[in-house]
């Protein structure tokens, strides 16, 4: 069977890896070099990195954890945070990265999406697009560097960045994130059906159940987070990642 991708994804801080709720109140979970190195061993799919400070602070990215990051990667890497030029993105590639993930400068200038794919590929971009939901339950296109909701419809945004030449949508639901309270059905399902790439929905996977569900409203890859990473009800750090024969049975019950 031809699994779908099952994507851990690190949120990087100052420090080291962190993990938070609905994008705050972030707790540490370990150095960089050792939780990637578990990573390893469990033979992920992929592995997104994204530094959550970067683009917030207004920092380029952090070249040298970059290369660490990717000497120590067995497994395909994408990285993002704070890449605002060709330039940055040029580097983060020769360093090893095989995608780059655009968030912020994708909502202040698409035309680096277009200038990026046309030299390393759309395969190589990653565009992130975290979706808030207000208390009328209407989704807004959310800026995380910002922390705030924007006017512009999100899926509008995402097309446009389709158009501009992203060949990969990363999906977030703002209100389910790190809360390992199940998944935003009906968003994942909206962004599947109406986009023409792959779509890698996150936010909210607490199971193998909930990785099988975001396959089956059309994604072609599922990013987790916490449920990677925590354990029991007071959200002890234990990075522990199903086995492949686990996730492939689970998704084998797919027609």
């Amino acid at each position: 069977m031809n699994l779908k991708r099952v994507i851990p994804t690190l949120l990087l801080g100052d420090s080291g890896f962190v993990k938070g709720q609905n994008f705050k109140n972030h707790k540490y979970i370990g150095d960089s070099t050792n939780v990637v190195k578990i990573f390893n061993d469990k033979e992920v799919d992929e592995l997104i990195v994204l530094d959550i400070n970067a683009s917030r602070k207004n920092a380029p990215p952090k070249f040298e954890i970059i290369e660490m990051l990717a000497s120590e990667c067995f497994m395909p890497l994408c990285y993002g945070g704070g890449i605002t030029s060709f330039d940055q993105a040029k580097t983060i590639f020769s360093l090893g990265v095989e995608k780059i993930c655009l968030q912020t400068s994708s909502l202040l200038r698409t035309e680096l999406i277009s200038e990026i794919a046309q030299v390393f590929g759309s395969q190589s971009i990653v565009v992130s697009v975290d979706v808030a939901t207000n208390f009328f339950g209407q989704r807004r296109l959310y800026n995380a560097a910002a922390r705030r909701s924007l006017k512009g419809s999100w899926l509008e945004h995402a097309q446009k960045c389709v158009d501009a030449g992203a060949g990969e949508v990363l999906i977030t639901s703002v209100k389910h994130e790190g809360l390992l309270g199940g998944i935003d059905e009906a968003l994942i399902k909206e962004a599947s059906d109406n986009l023409s790439v792959p779509v890698v929905a996150g936010g909210g996977v607490a199971s193998v159940e909930d990785i099988k569900l975001a396959i089956q409203c059309g994604a072609s890859g599922v990013s987790v987070g916490s449920f990677f990473i925590f354990y029991g009800p007071h959200r002890a750090v234990l990075i522990n990642v199903p086995s492949k024969e686990v996730i492939e049975k689970k998704l084998s019950e797919i027609l």
